[in-house]
């Protein structure tokens, strides 16, 4: 079993809005931010290659979508889903399965691309798109709160090519990712525990999407169900700590992985913070 990270960019998000009602004079002690109040985060997908399948968490925010639209997420850096592939020897084509945690756009953004006729079709052309079905209903029949979020070009062709699969909570896939489903950020999301050798990693989504985050009552802005997210980390995050288990940041632009423990006050934090991550054993 092998697991790589998959970089595919960076993209700004308002600092507000990344922390809800969390103040800045205290969140930016961690995450600094512009003169436009705009922090950096990463969008860090995960490979997992076990046996003969090479499954990708998660696909980046693709580039299908308008100028326009790009201009508010103000993207920067020199990654990108195809380049991260190339550095690992692999193509689209060698993807077996993508799972993804929910469908907004940052997330599934790179799953669907246009052809040479303009047709959407799914990028990765060998593959079985996992989701879990609450997810799916939820995307196609979104409230007014995220529908901003929900593209439908990013994920409705996926089902018109029949490479969609339910997932459910419990589930295993390939006898070493664990899906486990939450529901404040939104409904249905898929957070994976990848079951390693001799490791725990937990794939937060955007259950925690940064180190920063990992205190409960740091909860970000566009959670639809703010207090369910703090119930949900209440009960993960004693149990990360006890198994040891390694917390992998989808949006942190610093911290790539970390672990966690208590500190004093009781409160949970960040430790073993790294970007030099080596889980990669046959």
């Amino acid at each position: 079993m092998k697991v790589h990270i998959v970089h595919t960019g960076n993209f700004k998000l308002d600092g507000g809005a990344m922390f809800g009602v969390v103040p800045k004079v205290l969140w930016q002690k961690w995450v600094p931010s512009d003169e436009n109040n705009l922090c950096n985060w990463a969008m860090r997908c995960l490979l997992v290659e076990t046996g003969d399948r090479k499954i990708l968490i998660d696909t980046g925010i693709g580039n299908k979508q308008s100028e326009k639209f790009f201009g508010f997420y103000h993207l920067n850096g020199n990654d990108s889903l195809d380049g991260s592939l190339d550095s690992l020897g692999m193509s689209p084509s060698d993807i077996t399965d993508v799972l993804l945690t929910h469908l907004h756009f940052d997330h599934v953004g790179g799953a669907v691309v246009r052809n040479e006729s303009g047709e959407l079709v799914p990028k990765f052309p060998n593959a079985t798109y996992h989701v879990t079905e609450a997810q799916w209903n939820h995307a196609n029949h979104p409230n007014d709160r995220e529908k901003p979020s929900f593209l439908p070009e990013n994920f409705v062709s996926l089902q018109e090519h029949k490479v969609m699969n339910f997932v459910n909570d419990g589930d295993f896939l390939f006898d070493c990712i664990e899906v486990k489903v939450f529901n404040g950020h939104t409904i249905g999301m898929i957070a994976p525990l990848i079951h390693g050798p001799d490791y725990t990693l937990m794939y937060m989504a955007d259950l925690i999407p940064a180190a920063a985050h990992i205190p409960v009552n740091y909860v970000i802005g566009y959670d639809i169900q703010p207090l369910v997210t703090m119930e949900e980390k209440k009960t993960i995050l004693p149990w990360l700590m006890d198994k040891n288990a390694w917390l992998f940041f989808e949006h942190d632009a610093t911290t790539t992985v970390c672990q966690i423990a208590k500190n004093e006050k009781g409160q949970f934090m960040a430790v073993n913070q790294t970007n030099d991550w080596r889980f990669n054993k046959d």
